[in-house]
């Protein structure tokens, strides 16, 4: 499979030649789609290893959360902020281009690495969330899930100087770093009092077997893989683009920057998913 890249700066002239060459290869294909938090940050939810993330910052571990309160008091400080900003955020034209494809027959399903529930949001139908959701809940000891929502207003109610802006300071991924946290107070389980985490993967956990099953589902019922918004860091994703390319499958790959799968796609388009998923919606729907 011939490899090409081509940048797409953002005028119209331009994206011409990489969009005729990936209806090319995706046209009258199944395609599964496999997204990142490129596609989230029209919706101003920013990317992760994007230009002006701090590269000291380290994720959530999980033994860490579990070991230590005050890790715990952390991470649900940050947390609660970041999940206003989270709710407040609406599906993109990227988001609901997918939705689109989807529901001409085009796209067969969405694996998405992104916890924000966007795509849900903006009509896509069979979507695998590969890292989780923000908007649920659960006990680590008894298993009850909660909406977000609800323990949200508990922690608002609890900790009403969250809201102060001399206590909070911006990250730039929607999450924020708190810097007093001795008095934050925690939401517990108001079944047993166990420890609640959101339904998302901390780094130290494995993406559960039956969400990678699922997932690898949407891909064996599809003849095409378009990747966008990804940088393709996490394993689970260079899992799937590896089982594409044995079965030499077609693979597009939309992203600002280089991805790990650039040398193994058949198009790497060096541009926005917006205006990309946009005019494939146009091409291919």
């Amino acid at each position: 499979m011939s490899i090409v890249t081509l940048s797409a700066p953002g005028a119209a002239g331009t994206l011409q030649p990489a969009l005729d060459a990936a209806e090319r290869l995706l046209a009258g294909r199944r395609i599964a789609v496999l997204t990142g938090a490129g596609v989230s940050t029209d919706s101003g939810i920013p990317d992760y290893r994007g230009a002006g993330t701090p590269v000291h910052r380290k994720p959530m571990d999980f033994s860490a959360f579990l070991a230590d309160e005050r890790s715990r008091k952390r991470y649900w400080a940050g947390s609660h902020l970041g999940w206003q900003h989270f709710s407040s955020a609406d599906p993109n034209l990227g988001h609901r281009s997918l939705a689109q494809l989807e529901q001409a027959g085009v796209v067969s399903g969405v694996i998405t690495q992104n916890v924000d529930g966007l795509h849900a949001r903006a009509g896509s139908r069979r979507v695998v969330e590969l890292h989780g959701a923000m908007r649920r809940v659960s006990c680590l000891t008894c298993g009850q899930t909660f909406a977000r929502s609800d323990i949200a207003a508990r922690m608002t109610h609890e900790n009403p100087w969250l809201d102060f802006p001399d206590a909070i300071q911006s990250g730039p991924d929607g999450d924020v770093q708190i810097d007093y946290v001795d008095r934050m107070v925690i939401p517990a389980c108001t079944v047993c009092g166990g420890i609640l985490k959101p339904d998302v993967v901390f780094f130290g956990e494995f993406v559960p077997s039956t969400v990678f099953a699922a997932a690898r589902s949407i891909l064996r019922g599809s003849d095409a893989l378009l990747i966008a918004g990804s940088s393709l860091v996490v394993n689970s994703g260079i899992r799937l683009l590896d089982q594409a390319a044995k079965r030499r499958l077609p693979i597009v790959i939309v992203n600002r920057g280089e991805t790990r799968g650039d040398k193994r796609a058949g198009l790497k388009i060096d541009a926005g998913t917006s205006e990309v998923l946009g005019a494939l919606a146009e091409r291919l729907g």
